[in-house]
């Protein structure tokens, strides 16, 4: 199932212990067995003085004393975070690719010999006996959209890490899961520096491409309508850091939510200078002929890119991490480039870059 065909998923779900851990919240002993007890993750050395730390999210805090040994990923991204870390989770929880493992192209190599992790089923929530079975010592999910009732679920499990305080469910950024796992496995440092190279690749994006700057740029797909990401969402956010403007007058219309489908007497304010669509080819027609949209000049004027929902690329524009960076960059900022240089002629369209 694809990224888009999630979003109703995501939509209707979003309210979703070993020695030397502890968190606030239930302190209850794990109940299930795992396949394999004796798997450890990849954990490496921590760096000196990491341990004990304490990470404070949207239900609390949570103190780590000691190297965790034993993951799980209940958010739906953090496993990219762990992995450039040297950190290989025991179970990660699929939303959409469907790769073994929940392990994405660009991650292959940093995996290497690794066993690969379970991977849990998030079609109908967390799969809170399976992540028992997997016997974890950290439980991380700062992806996510946990419920207070889930977070202590979890926490009677291991130590949970949920999403970040003050922030939107599911607004995470790429930037704060790699700080925060960092922190988690006791490489801190080891994060900035691959936060740092990330970024140092994004602000090379925007010197080459000064064009950008000031640009108001949307990201969106079909879902019921015409469906945009909010300024809060990771997608908006990249475009931001890229150098483009998050509409004024789109602020607000999504309110406390990742995104929302724009109504049809306010299809106009889409008329942006670069408008990155996820749908397939059949649904970009869809979108190509609603009524009000085929009539904007970032439709006319060939402002909109259409990138087909398979393949690397398209999966890398909602996967945003340290390490699906590389595969974005390369896929989106000629597409981009070609929706902002002011010739109708140049290809928008995101099919080519599939691979």
């Amino acid at each position: 199932m694809t990224a888009i065909r999630r979003i109703p998923l995501l939509l209707a779900c979003l309210g979703l212990l070993a020695a030397g851990l502890v968190a606030c919240g239930s302190s209850d002993e794990a109940t299930g067995g795992a396949t394999d007890p004796d798997t450890e993750t990849n954990a490496g050395v921590a760096e000196a003085g990491a341990f004990p730390v304490t990470i404070e999210h949207k239900w609390g805090s949570t103190t780590i004393d000691s190297p965790p040994e034993r993951v799980v990923v209940a958010g739906l991204r953090e496993q990219d975070a762990l992995i450039a870390l040297g950190v290989v989770p025991v179970a990660t929880t699929e939303w959409f690719g469907e790769h073994p493992g929940g392990i994405f192209p660009w991650a292959e190599d940093e995996l290497g010999d690794a066993p690969l992790p379970e991977v849990l089923d998030f079609t109908d929530g967390l799969q809170f006996e399976k992540i028992a079975a997997a016997r974890p010592d950290l439980i991380i999910a700062i992806y996510s959209g946990l419920s207070k009732e889930d977070y202590e679920k979890l926490s009677a499990i291991a130590p949970t890490i949920a999403q970040p305080p003050g922030q939107i469910d599911w607004g995470a950024s790429w930037q704060e899961e790699i700080l925060t796992v960092g922190e988690a496995v006791g490489k801190p440092v080891e994060a900035q520096r691959l936060l740092d190279k990330a970024e140092g690749e994004i602000a090379a994006v925007a010197r080459e491409h000064p064009e950008f700057k000031g640009k108001t740029a949307l990201v969106g797909t079909f879902y019921e309508g015409l469906y945009a990401y909010g300024p809060d969402d990771a997608r908006s956010k990249l475009m931001v850091d890229l150098g483009f403007t998050y509409p004024p007058s789109m602020k607000d219309f999504a309110g406390d939510e990742f995104g929302a489908t724009v109504p049809d007497e306010e299809v106009s304010k889409l008329d942006v200078d670069a408008l990155v669509w996820f749908a397939s080819p059949k649904l970009a027609d869809q979108i190509s002929r609603q009524p009000v949209y085929s009539g904007l000049d970032v439709h006319k004027q060939g402002r909109d890119i259409f990138i087909d929902e398979k393949g690397a690329f398209y999966e890398s524009t909602s996967f945003i991490s340290v390490l699906s960076m590389p595969t974005l960059l390369k896929g989106l900022v000629p597409l981009l480039a070609n929706a902002v240089d002011g010739d109708p002629q140049t290809p928008t369209d995101g099919s080519s870059q599939a691979g």
